[in-house]
């Protein structure tokens, strides 16, 4: 039986989209008030999907609290109320789109697990607006 374990995670974090190259007119009519040189925060909520075969012996896909132990470590520790800019290695040369995020948070996570499973990071910047990747 192949089936899809979800965690929900949540956290806090500031950036400013912008290209450094370009100059605040620019990054303004691209990125609008998320160009803001000083920076804007978004309160992200996160889902985290695993998806493989249940065990057979145990009847788990994949014991949630390993999953949510990643999940605290590697993206809640390492992002919450953080300047996502300035504080995050990640981005020091990824302007911190959600897509980026995403991308960040889905290799944080997949360095983690054991190859077998295939991962899906949703990521809402608001509760209207999200990204999906899954490693495509």
């Amino acid at each position: 039986m192949r089936i899809t374990a979800y965690r929900k995670a949540h956290f806090n974090a500031a950036h400013r989209l912008y290209r450094k190259d370009w100059d605040d007119q620019k990054n303004l009519e691209v990125f609008g008030k998320c160009s803001n040189p000083h920076y804007h925060g978004h309160n992200y909520d996160l889902e985290v999907g695993v998806s493989g075969t249940v065990d057979p012996e145990t009847g788990f896909l994949i014991d949630l609290k390993i999953l949510k132990d990643i999940i605290k470590e590697h993206v809640e520790d390492a992002l919450d109320h953080k300047n996502l800019n300035e504080q995050v290695a990640e981005f020091k040369n990824l302007n911190p789109t959600a897509e980026n995020i995403a991308y960040v948070i889905y290799n944080k996570i997949k360095e983690q697990l054991d190859p077998k499973y295939d991962l899906e990071v949703k990521l809402y910047e608001t509760p209207r607006n999200f990204v999906v990747y899954r490693g495509e």
